[in-house]
């Protein structure tokens, strides 16, 4: 298994609110050509770094080198638009395994800036709740044991 670590930057520069957690991430095609015999485990690529919850994304965000560390093919690309308003077109990786704090979600990712951010899907997926005061993720108090998807 080859892991690719960015370094702990839990508490450096950490902003009032900031919720920074451990995360995990895979490509789900790698990890499929495992489970299938045609990869050895130890070639599997992971990628493991602090990400920031961001509650104003929309879904998973990673950078240009968290791509190439791990061997994702774009699938497509997406208009975003940023918080100050100007929108810009991004590619969007293959399926991607995020795995935080023993909950897991696979999705695409949008791919640009230079962190992994979180965003409300993944949060929803996972069903976790912001705790801004405690700048942690906690599971939500109704399902804590594992992760509930609501279908309505």
């Amino acid at each position: 298994m080859n892991t690719i670590t960015q370094g702990n930057i839990l508490n450096q520069g950490a902003e009032m609110g900031a919720v920074r957690v451990q995360v995990k991430l895979t490509s789900v095609f790698e990890e499929g050509l495992v489970s299938r015999g045609s990869l050895h485990p130890k070639h599997l690529r992971i990628y493991e770094s602090i990400g920031l919850v961001d509650t104003g994304a929309l879904t998973l965000v990673i950078p240009p080198e968290v791509v190439d560390d791990l061997g994702l093919s774009i699938q497509g690309q997406q208009v975003a638009r940023f918080a100050n308003g100007a929108q810009e077109v991004l590619d969007i990786t293959e399926a991607i395994r995020i795995e935080c704090q023993g909950r897991t979600a696979v999705l695409q990712a949008l791919v640009t800036g230079d962190e992994v951010l979180i965003g409300q899907v993944v949060l929803e997926l996972m069903d976790f709740l912001v705790d801004c005061k405690n700048q942690k993720l906690i599971p939500n108090p109704q399902n804590p044991d594992y992760p509930v998807a609501m279908i309505k």
